[in-house]
């Protein structure tokens, strides 16, 4: 059984480019930004304290900007047995992310004119013997599929999410139990997610380019991307090693049980992949470069673009999907991506278009709110972003003085992180489910002391006052008559 092993370890690697177009001078800027590193930095070092609270044992995470890769992160143990740490470089499960690359692939088809969206799935797959129970409606086809308003049950009819052992049917099993099964609803009534929906549609891919599924991936979309960290079932040999081990969801006394190895089989183009940040990194750098064009590369942009507009809104006016695309809003953002979840594994690869970032977040733990996360980064980095577009001359004059004060407090009262914000010092409670609003800036009064600066009118609050020992390092800061002291 695990315990909380701590995550204040961590791993960083060197930021670069994504692809050698000649057209990425902005995002190399907007890299260098110190308004945009300071965003990127405060998401991570609140998104480090949420993971270590929820015991989650390993992480990855990274942003992406246009062509660049911002930031990669590994936190904690991939494997905790043997000590060894989580890189950016680590793989995981990353479950119905999965998806995207089926729905990449059957659009590839679609775009070459070798197979349609609004054809029944019955025209592709002849063993598709599932009965209809509601034979008045629409047909079941591919584009209800890809928006998951097909009807179809959630699952083939096994219980492979059941622990302890995972068990994954073949495709021939698959086959074979579905014509036991029958539609929940009526085909474009209501959405109802579908792994079986996106099971089949890997098999049509395979059925339409006569190719095998796994085969037709890695030649069509994984090997022209460059994405040699991406494996389209789970790679055994790399767990423990490369990958990280999976583990249950937060028991009632705070500990985490070690899941099995699985293998998805037939369940593979819905659930069946695993990769690492950077390779998703370029994952997404592709599709900002595409939405940015009107070219061809894998697919065509339009269809790209097809596939991120929402193509299903259910009755309640709320729930949404594009084509493989989960799409929606959260406050002033319009996101783009999916989300995954498998035994041991959650994670998220989140886009946000319009200022082409993308957010990244792999875990080895069921249950921690990856999509949280990544929209929080949304939140702290679109500002940067847009204030570093709209006036890249406008950067802040830096005293490289205060940054001895930049580290991490702690009290019996949880932590509080002093960041780079703006041309001074920010605040940042790291226990806030709202980091964008609960981070705030410091203003220097005296020799170590500084004053909080009102949001509503900038006048100034209360005193922070920072304890220096005789070598000159910070050990505490005083607020409000109380100590903090540092721990990093």
């Amino acid at each position: 059984m695990l315990r909380f092993v701590s995550l204040m370890s961590l791993v960083l690697i060197a930021v670069a480019p994504l692809s050698a177009s000649d057209d990425d001078t902005d995002s190399r800027d907007l890299r260098e930004d110190p308004r945009v590193a300071d965003a990127v930095a405060a998401w991570e070092t609140w998104v480090e304290y949420q993971l270590g609270v929820s015991r989650v044992p390993a992480a990855s995470i990274g942003v992406v900007h246009d062509q660049e890769l911002l930031t990669a992160r590994g936190f904690g143990l991939a494997n905790p047995d043997t000590g060894r740490p989580a890189t950016p470089e680590t793989i995981y499960s990353i479950c119905s992310i999965s998806k995207l690359f089926t729905s990449v692939a059957f659009m590839q088809l679609r775009d070459q004119g070798l197979a349609r969206l609004d054809s029944p799935v019955s025209d592709y797959l002849d063993w598709f013997t599932l009965q209809d129970a509601h034979p008045n409606d629409e047909a079941i086809t591919v584009r209800r599929l890809l928006s998951h308003s097909s009807g179809l049950p959630r699952e083939s009819d096994y219980p492979y999410w059941s622990d302890p052992d995972f068990v994954f049917p073949t495709h021939d099993e698959i086959v074979q139990q579905l014509s036991t099964q029958a539609t929940l609803y009526p085909s474009s009534r209501y959405f109802q997610y579908s792994n079986l929906g996106l099971t089949l549609v890997g098999e049509i891919v395979a059925e339409v380019s006569g190719k095998d599924y796994h085969e037709r991936v890695q030649a069509e979309i994984l090997d022209p991307l460059g994405m040699v960290d991406t494996f389209t079932d789970i790679p055994a040999a790399e767990w423990g090693e490369r990958m990280a081990l999976g583990h249950s969801a937060l028991q009632r006394d705070g500990t985490r049980r070690r899941l099995p190895l699985f293998q998805t089989h037939g369940i593979a183009p819905a659930a069946g992949f695993a990769s690492t940040v950077p390779d998703l990194a370029l994952f997404a750098s592709w599709q900002f470069r595409l939405l940015g064009s009107d070219t061809e590369e894998i697919l065509r942009s339009s269809t790209l673009r097809e596939m991120q507009r929402v193509q299903w809104m259910d009755p309640d006016w709320e729930t949404t999907r594009g084509l493989g695309f989960g799409t929606w809003k959260s406050d002033d953002h319009i996101f783009v991506g999916h989300s995954g979840g498998c035994p041991g594994y959650y994670s998220q690869f989140l886009l946000e278009p319009k200022h082409k970032l993308g957010v990244i977040v792999l875990t080895s733990a069921i249950g921690s709110p990856v999509t949280f996360y990544a929209e929080k980064a949304a939140d702290l980095i679109v500002p940067a972003i847009e204030a570093a577009t709209d006036s890249p001359d406008d950067i802040p004059d830096r005293d490289p003085g205060l940054d001895r004060y930049v580290g991490v407090y702690d009290s019996a009262w949880g932590q509080t992180a002093i960041l780079r914000w703006k041309d001074g010092l920010g605040v940042l409670d790291l226990a806030t489910r709202n980091p964008k609003k609960s981070l705030f800036e410091l203003e220097k009064v005296g020799e170590h002391t500084f004053r909080r600066v009102r949001k509503d009118d900038e006048s100034l609050g209360e005193e922070f006052f920072f304890e220096v020992d005789e070598s000159g390092k910070v050990t505490r800061f005083l607020q409000h008559s109380n100590w903090e002291t540092k721990i990093r």
